[in-house]
């Protein structure tokens, strides 16, 4: 069976590994990845940091309480864990771990290494349990939708490993950057509008089904180029991945149209999506230089799409009070 010599990131090390098994591909340990994490370990902080704080000032009381910080806590670290995937994309750590999973037997050296694959893989774990207890302390639609909701994703998740080594279509990459944003909505919406439906609320929110759909066409553009490919500049779109990335685009559009559309209920959230169609327009080149590691600005893409997510659930208070 062939071998790749794949260098320990604590040791700078060689060991064969069997690629054929693993599809390891190791990411490179920059400076900026490492200021990444450090960004990353802070928001991690935060998220727990602000759950604590809302439990203990809630006008709840006891395991309600509990459950408030939780929700929080919960919303915080699942928005982290979209930005980790982005990070993980950006810097050509999608298959560092290879497509083992959950877990392989040094993740919490490739963790405090500062593997964002490993980081990743390590809050979605800590998202689940959070989201097992919020079931056990306050069993009800949303908090059992969301639980479900972590399931599919992980599943999904093995799926995106597999997207990258070439083995499936990249449908199955959108639909887990879809069921990510689902979880996350779910308890964020549950925040704000804690006796609402999470489903019936989604299905009356007109700018969350052109926000989604972009979401997911974002999800199978970076399924169509694979790990590490370009998309290529073009014209007119010759290959699959530019013609995925032309419907792309024009459902960005549309998500502007959209919330334009039913302005000024939504002032923020229109502001930050023409922003992320110029911003998008840079990630496609950057990706085309280096498509390996097109760098920060696949973060920083996502935290926009993140903001957009956030301020239209925050200005749909009206409209749900």
């Amino acid at each position: 069976m062939a071998t790749s010599e794949i260098a320990d990131p604590i040791t700078n090390a060689t060991s064969p590994q069997a690629s054929s098994d693993s599809s390891v591909v190791e990411g490179e340990f920059t400076t900026t990845v490492r200021l990444v994490r450090l960004l990353i370990t802070l928001l991690i902080i935060a998220a727990v940091v602000a759950g604590v704080v809302r439990g203990i000032t809630t006008s709840a009381t006891g395991k309600a309480a509990v459950v408030d910080g939780l929700y929080l806590t919960e919303a915080g670290l699942a928005s982290v864990l979209i930005l980790l995937g982005s990070l993980v994309e950006g810097f050509g750590f999608g298959l560092s771990l290879g497509t083992r999973w959950p877990y392989t037997r040094n993740i919490l050296m490739l963790l405090f290494a500062g593997d964002p694959e490993a980081a990743h893989r390590i809050v979605a774990t800590l998202v689940g349990l959070i989201a097992v207890a919020l079931v056990v302390l306050a069993p009800g639609s949303a908090t059992i939708s969301g639980l479900v909701l972590i399931v599919i994703t992980a599943l999904f998740g093995v799926g995106t490993l597999h997207v990258l080594a070439g083995r499936l279509p990249s449908v199955v990459h959108g639909t887990h950057g879809l069921l990510a944003y689902s979880t996350f909505l779910c308890y964020l919406s549950t925040l704000f509008f804690p006796h609402i439906n999470f489903w019936s609320y989604l299905g009356t929110t007109v700018p969350l089904h052109a926000l989604l759909l972009t979401v997911f066409l974002g999800g199978m553009t970076t399924g169509q180029r694979g790990f590490g490919k370009a998309i290529g500049a073009f014209d007119w779109p010759r290959r699959l991945p530019q013609l995925v990335t032309i419907v792309h685009i024009f459902s960005a559009l549309a998500v502007v149209a959209t919330i334009g559309s039913l302005m000024p209920q939504y002032p923020v959230a229109l502001y930050i999506a023409v922003a992320q169609v110029a911003v998008g327009f840079l990630l496609f080149h950057a990706v085309n230089l280096r498509p390996k590691n097109p760098g920060i600005l696949v973060a920083f893409h996502q935290a926009m799409v993140l903001g957009i997510t956030i301020s239209i659930v925050a200005q749909s208070t009206g409209l749900h009070s």
